[in-house]
């Protein structure tokens, strides 16, 4: 089964902990000097948290899949759809062993789709990232520009 995964930067680990324990009624299932990460059943979602020197806000986001097979058809359907993906095997990153597939959405947004094998005792290879515009761990890739949407009134 699929599980939705969000990956937020964030200025305050600690106070970001507190935040989203309250919000989910959960203490994390990870807690690093650096990272903390939750796999929630309700809602089903991995979301991770990190004070890596990036801008705050959403780094990325992706699915998560059980099996490498999994992995292989959700790779295929990116590359179906038209876009180019960037695919790395056995990679350290966010704690964790993956297998992964990175995309870009037309609208500019990093996706990473993973499988993940085994636990890590690092961060991953990709420790620091010169390019903070990139995701997490994903590999330096070109991410387009997207114009700001107009401001619109408030309403409701």
């Amino acid at each position: 089964m699929k599980r939705l995964h969000l990956h937020v930067s964030v200025p305050d680990l600690d106070r970001a902990i507190g935040f989203y324990s309250t919000l989910f009624d959960a203490a994390p299932n990870v807690i690093r000097p650096d990272y903390a990460k939750w796999m929630l059943d309700d809602p089903r979602v991995n979301l991770a948290i990190s004070s890596r020197a990036r801008a705050t806000g959403i780094d990325h986001v992706g699915i998560q899949v059980d099996s490498a097979a999994e992995l292989g058809e959700l790779a295929a359907r990116l590359k179906a759809a038209g876009n180019e993906t960037f695919d790395q095997e056995a990679t350290t990153c966010c704690y964790a062993l993956s297998d992964k597939s990175w995309v870009t959405d037309p609208a500019g947004v990093r996706w990473e789709s993973f499988f993940t094998h085994g636990d890590a005792t690092s961060y991953g290879e990709d420790e620091v990232i010169p390019d903070a515009a990139s995701a997490c761990c994903a590999p330096a890739i070109a991410i387009a520009t997207v114009e700001p949407a107009p401001v619109r009134p408030a309403c409701c």
